[in-house]
């Protein structure tokens, strides 16, 4: 028996291809808020650092109701680096909107998100978003797609997915192009029709899966999941398999269901459900809550392993302390034992004492742990990201990506020559006739560390570039890192205009006057290979003979501020990125300057 009143999908796409804004309009027109609510736009981006990027960071589930029928609804990140919140989530769906730019077509995430789904054996509706932008392409990228599709090997019954033609932002969906469509009733009306609903089968053992984790001050520890098997009330005995298979007795105190933004008390679940439970201490992701009496566990999730490595460690430099409020070892370890608790997709290595090593899927994902725990008060610093490599038959391996890129045609040379110096292999070169080009290379993932920063100024911003986990292949060789040196200042103090401004034919700057610098800390980008030391606190000799109006004809170039993910590829070996919350620094590892072995290339 089904249960036709229950639909559970996920929006899977690219970055930037409008999944948030299409759940905007699905919460809208569902009558989910007041005709004189004020609601923001991507109302489900709920993080600071969601809003600010414009990116969806983590998996959120939101349920809405149409014609009496409940649909959950999951939205996805985009982004490769948060692969493994899309991963966990498709346990929780019995199908997906599949998006895709009506521009820019499939890309690399398009085709990981896809591969997940397909594996899994979920009913894909495909729809086209953004059908008003001007360069659109509706029937070559509905040829792309299909060509995914077939390269994803997948079935008779999964290439015979239904067409979505949708404005996301407008609110508008359509079967056809020549519909007349004036809300996304057309799109409601197709996942009643293709998504399955979940087999009922209250009478059986309970089987509920733990997705995701959530807290709340009055209730503490949430764990958020899907009911496959059985049904759930609150005050019920259950038993909770954790990682390492041991069964734990405990009673669920509150129980609660999702519609709109909002959790909803509810007093008993069953079959296909998505909820949220309370009242089981130590509860994490991945772990079973099933029968007490005869418990039968679900397979564990599974995320793909990570492929870049950072050291994470206390701020030893002279103005540790001076920022944050948490400085300390310890402080630092638990908050890393507190993000692998959520975050799947993360490893730490916690054999060190004052450092750890955390691993996960590439610089972005690692840059916005930073970002949230410099926000939280956090002091540390980090070293530069390296790449995992594995040893295979006795060969080193190190994970490869497809890149792929998108530039006007002025560019192709320069990006090709670059991307060629990092052991990159061209791939595929298409040109879709309106003065942009699309490269798709095979690179090595170290070839990618700091990489973007040398990207954007070689195409003046114009360039777009996108990359995914491909496979380990044999060890490509060396690759240029860097070819300048470091500005690096030999004292403490506070930066002068005077020093300053002698120092600007040397390189860029990092820092403006009357900024605090000690020995060590790396001040500006030298134009040549080597590191030089500078003085950077000189101050002009006076004397009585000099005008007193002579020093305001000094003129400072405005300084190259680095934003962390900048200062993450700007550093070597030798360098370490100082994060505190209200500074971002370079210093280099060893501050003393006789100390410190001179850099020869």
């Amino acid at each position: 028996m089904k249960r036709e009143d229950l639909r559970n999908i996920a929006i899977i796409a690219h970055v930037d291809h409008g999944k948030t804004t299409l759940l905007d309009g699905m919460l809208r027109q569902s009558g989910i808020f007041r005709s004189n609510e004020r609601v923001e736009e991507r109302v489900m981006d709920n993080i600071d650092l969601e809003r600010e990027r414009g990116i969806t960071i983590m998996a959120k589930n939101t349920a809405v109701d149409y014609l009496g029928v409940k649909i959950n609804i999951v939205d996805t990140p985009g982004h490769a680096d948060f692969g493994g919140e899309v991963e966990r989530t498709l346990k929780m769906v019995d199908g997906v909107l599949l998006l895709v730019d009506a521009s820019e077509g499939p890309l690399p995430q398009t085709r990981f998100v896809l591969k997940k789904a397909l594996e899994l054996g979920l009913p894909p509706i495909v729809v086209i978003n953004k059908i008003d932008r001007p360069d659109a392409r509706i029937q070559e990228v509905l040829n792309e797609v299909y060509d995914l599709f077939i390269d994803l090997d997948a079935t008779e019954e999964q290439l015979e997915f239904p067409i979505v033609y949708a404005n996301a932002k407008l609110g508008i969906a359509k079967t056809s192009l020549e519909d007349e469509a004036e809300d996304l009733r057309g799109l409601f009306e197709l996942i009643l029709k293709t998504i399955p609903s979940p087999e009922a089968d209250d009478d059986g053992v309970l089987q509920l899966l733990v997705t995701n984790i959530d807290y709340n001050d009055y209730v503490g520890r949430l764990g958020i999941g899907r009911i496959f098997s059985g049904s759930l009330r609150v005050g019920q005995w259950v038993s909770v398999i954790n990682g390492d298979g041991e069964a734990i007795k405990t009673k669920i105190t509150s129980l609660y269901g999702f519609r709109g933004l909002q959790r909803t008390a509810i007093e008993d679940a069953s079959v296909g459900d998505i909820v949220a439970l309370a009242g089981i201490e130590g509860i994490n992701i991945g772990d079973t809550v099933t029968d007490m009496e005869s418990p039968r566990p679900l397979p564990r999730i599974k995320v793909d392993e990570p492929t870049i490595s950072m050291v994470f460690s206390i701020n030893t430099s002279p103005f540790a302390g001076k920022e944050g409020k948490y400085v300390t070892s310890r402080n630092l370890r638990e908050r890393l034992e507190k993000e692998l608790l959520h975050n799947v997709a993360i490893r730490v290595d916690f054999d060190g004492t004052d450092s750890f090593k955390v691993m996960g899927r590439g610089e972005l994902q690692l840059a916005i742990l930073l970002e949230m725990m410099r926000r939280e008060g956090y002091e540390l610093s980090i070293s530069m990201p390296e790449t995992i490599t594995k040893h295979v038959d006795g060969a080193l391996h190190e994970p490869i990506e497809l890149l792929v890129i998108d530039v006007p045609e002025d560019f192709v040379g320069v990006v090709t020559q670059q991307v060629g110096m990092r052991r990159g292999r061209m791939q595929k070169m298409q040109n879709n006739g309106h003065g942009r080009v699309r490269l798709e290379f095979r690179i090595p993932s170290r070839g990618l560390i700091g990489f973007r920063s040398q990207f954007l100024t070689d195409t003046r911003g114009t360039g777009l570039l996108n990359h995914l986990f491909d496979g380990y292949e044999p060890w490509q060789g060396p690759i240029s890192k860097r070819p300048s040196g470091a500005i690096v200042a030999d004292r403490a103090g506070k930066t002068t205009t005077y020093a300053l401004f002698h120092l600007q034919p040397r390189g860029t700057l990092f820092v403006k006057e009357n900024t605090s610098v000690y020995e060590g800390m790396v001040v500006g980008e030298n134009s040549r290979e080597n590191d030089i030391d500078v003085n950077v606190t000189k101050e002009k000799k006076l004397t009585n003979m000099r005008a007193s109006g002579a020093d305001e004809a000094l003129q400072l170039v405005p300084p190259r501020v680095l934003s962390l993910e900048q200062a993450i590829e700007f550093i070597k070996e030798d360098e370490f990125v100082e994060i505190t919350p209200l500074s971002i620094r370079v210093r280099k590892k060893i501050l003393d300057v006789n100390k410190r072995p001179k850099r020869r290339e």
